[in-house]
């Protein structure tokens, strides 16, 4: 095993309002997962103002789950999750990825029950025509499965642009296919529907990746960002994790948070407010930090 990356997160969401909040209802997916390649040494978070009632759970997915209520008067929130984490993560090489045809690895998930939820349409990854014509002519008959997996991981990665706040959590799939714009949240989509699309079993994958500033420059602090990418299930070789976005598997410089179905199983933070307020402020810091 190679030498443990080890790593500091730190994820700050800050909501001010123009007027007092009665009560705030939140749902977070803020502390990442140990699974394999990945330990988590330490995790926390910290709602200010105190919260009246918090706990966390595993859900379905097996992600750790964080709900809060505060009922007090307020004008500010603030989540602070941070992390301590080791990471070993190697990704499968292409031979052994090539071990398989791609039907075989669709006909073996067909018989797995627990892989249906990832082989169907999801609330936000619904059957989409087009991209099923778009991933055709990629997964052909008898084609080694590493091949045709990094060719779409590859075509996405070139076809699309990266553009932030061209879309939303709400934009639909199909509109970011006839864009070919979006960010790393739409790409991971168009892969999975890609995948579904042919029979294979995907999800949706939340974390973080490792960044570094331009040359001779200072790393900033609350520059960095949540990322997301997809996941396939191959037999022998459990889910291996694709980044459409970097055009790459994903290895020791990602940190995983959690998985589901699509982005609406594993929202980093979603809940309700009881106020009057007009306006509202949203501000987000994270920082992913290499601390060997």
């Amino acid at each position: 095993m190679t030498q443990p990356r080890e790593y500091q997160v730190r994820h700050l969401t800050e909501y001010t309002y123009s007027d007092d909040v009665s009560a705030s209802y939140g749902r977070a997916h803020l502390l990442p997962r140990s699974t394999e390649g990945q330990q988590v040494v330490e995790s926390s978070v910290v709602v200010t103002p105190e919260p009246d009632e918090m706990r966390s759970h595993v859900d379905f997915f097996g992600n750790n789950s964080t709900y809060y209520a505060v009922r007090s008067s307020h004008t500010e929130l603030t989540v602070n999750a941070t992390s301590t984490l080791r990471i070993w993560r190697e990704p499968p090489s292409l031979a052994a990825m090539n071990a398989y045809a791609w039907e075989s690895v669709r006909d073996h998930a067909a018989e797995e029950v627990t892989m249906h939820a990832y082989r169907l349409p999801s609330p936000l990854i619904p059957p989409v025509a087009e991209l099923a014509a778009y991933a055709a002519p990629i997964f052909t008959p008898g084609r080694p499965f590493g091949d045709a997996v990094m060719q779409l991981v590859s075509q996405i990665h070139t076809d699309f642009e990266y553009v932030s706040g061209s879309t939303t959590v709400k934009t639909p799939l199909l509109e970011v296919f006839e864009n070919r714009r979006g960010v790393c949240q739409d790409f991971a989509h168009t892969a999975i529907a890609c995948l579904r699309s042919v029979g294979l079993p995907a999800r949706y994958v939340s974390g973080y990746l490792e960044t570094q500033p331009p040359p001779g420059q200072k790393k900033l602090q609350g520059t960095d960002a949540s990322h997301a990418w997809a996941s396939v299930r191959v037999p022998g070789l459990e889910w291996v994790d694709l980044d459409p976005t970097n055009n790459q598997l994903v290895d020791a410089r990602y940190i995983v948070t959690a998985w589901g179905r699509d982005y609406s199983d594993v929202p980093p933070l979603k809940g309700v407010i009881l106020t009057d307020a007009k306006k509202s402020t949203l501000k987000v810091g994270v920082d992913v930090t290499r601390t060997n």
